[in-house]
């Protein structure tokens, strides 16, 4: 069994279908699929005595318990693909029926390697805008009318689906104040107090969107090198494009001019490390550091134990400041540390002092570029 994870319209479905032509196809979503599978399990199920296709699987949790009597009788592996957008309640019900059964794969919107194949502009604030969900650039949608559209369809309904929200409003500004603090430690009371909800209130929002794939975490690293570090999360979404649409950045030249353009230029890099990564079965081992004085690196790879540290510009034009920075974490004395990566927006391609200095849209695996020690 494989069940893969992720947002909704990253592709889940169109990836599974390609791959399995051949295996009966069951969207959960479809709501008289879902009564004919809740009213009679076993009988569902018997047309998959060979596998298949179930998308949407939170959607009836229950169905798990019957497919994990399948499983275990089979003679073979490879009986059943799952899809699911929803984590925790996919989570518990495999940890309780699953656990040990199914291989567990994430499927973010599209990289920066995937889009390469269409026509869509080399730039990386018109790809801000536009965001990299797979049916933006297959079917050249107008992104302004799809994120109004997924908000709505995805976003609002799921947010209903996991908590009992009364005031929509409320949750809908609470959206667009999150996406003014991209690439920002939250501060859930001063979130809280913007918005006029309780910092109880506001956490558990958080946690949908997270539980959602809407938004991700990126934790803070910290060893003892020095006695205080800052040890809250920064706040990141899944598809940059979601984070621009909300602060009404409709154009490559206003996200080029916005205050927030370095951060949604840091948020678009950093979740195409992160796509890069879960496209080849890895979860990857990332964190920013910062300490109490304000020193920052934006982010540190963990992968075999060494650390890499890469920091993250939206500038065309390199300044040696970009190193600094890197220059510092060295000082720490922390061990394994690789010379480090700037990852900006120049044309260039060069190193300086040790450390690589890159274009991400130029790499072919940004991945696999800043975990390999360079030659």
């Amino acid at each position: 069994m494989v069940t893969i994870l992720g947002p909704r319209q990253s592709g889940k479905t169109t990836l599974t279908r390609m791959t399995f032509p051949e295996m009966p196809y069951f969207s959960l979503e479809d709501p008289d699929i879902r009564m004919a599978a809740e009213a009679d399990p076993r009988g569902f199920l018997a047309a998959m005595e060979k596998g298949g296709i179930l998308d949407e699987v939170q959607r009836l949790p229950v169905l798990l318990s019957y497919i994990q009597g399948m499983v275990d009788k089979a003679k073979k592996r490879g009986g059943f693909i799952l899809t699911g957008s929803h984590q925790p309640q996919l989570h518990e019900a495999i940890s309780q029926s699953l656990a040990g059964r199914t291989a567990m794969l994430a499927l973010w919107p599209f990289s920066l390697r995937e889009i390469r194949r269409y026509d869509t502009p080399r730039d990386p604030f018109d790809l801000i805008c536009r965001g990299f969900f797979p049916r933006l650039h297959e079917e050249g949608l107008e992104p302004r009318r799809f994120f109004n559209g997924y908000l709505q369809t995805y976003v609002e309904r799921d947010v209903r689906a996991l908590i009992q929200l009364r005031d929509l409003s409320l949750f809908q500004k609470f959206l667009t104040l999150l996406a003014g603090r991209v690439g920002q430690i939250v501060n859930l009371a001063s979130l809280g107090n913007d918005v006029g909800a309780s910092a109880t209130t506001i956490r558990n929002w958080l946690s949908v969107l997270k539980a959602s794939y809407v938004v991700f975490e990126l934790p803070p690293y910290f060893e003892n090198v020095q006695k205080r570090v800052i040890k809250s999360p920064k706040i990141y979404f899944t598809d940059v494009g979601l984070a621009a649409f909300l602060l009404g950045i409709h154009t490559a030249e206003q996200a080029s001019r916005d205050p927030l353009r370095g951060n949604l230029y840091e948020n678009l890099v950093i979740a195409d490390i992160v796509k890069c990564a879960l496209n080849r079965g890895i979860r990857p081992d990332i964190y920013f550091f910062r300490d109490s004085r304000g020193n920052e690196i934006d982010l540190l790879i963990r992968e075999s134990g060494i650390l890499m540290p890469v920091e993250i510009k939206s500038a065309a034009t390199f300044s040696t400041d970009f190193v600094k920075r890197i220059e510092w974490f060295h000082s720490l004395g922390l061990k394994r540390v690789l010379p480090g990566t700037v990852l900006y927006n120049g044309e260039q391609t060069f190193g300086i002092r040790g450390v690589r200095i890159l274009n991400p849209l130029d790499v072919e695996d940004i991945w696999l570029t800043l975990t390999r020690p360079a030659e």
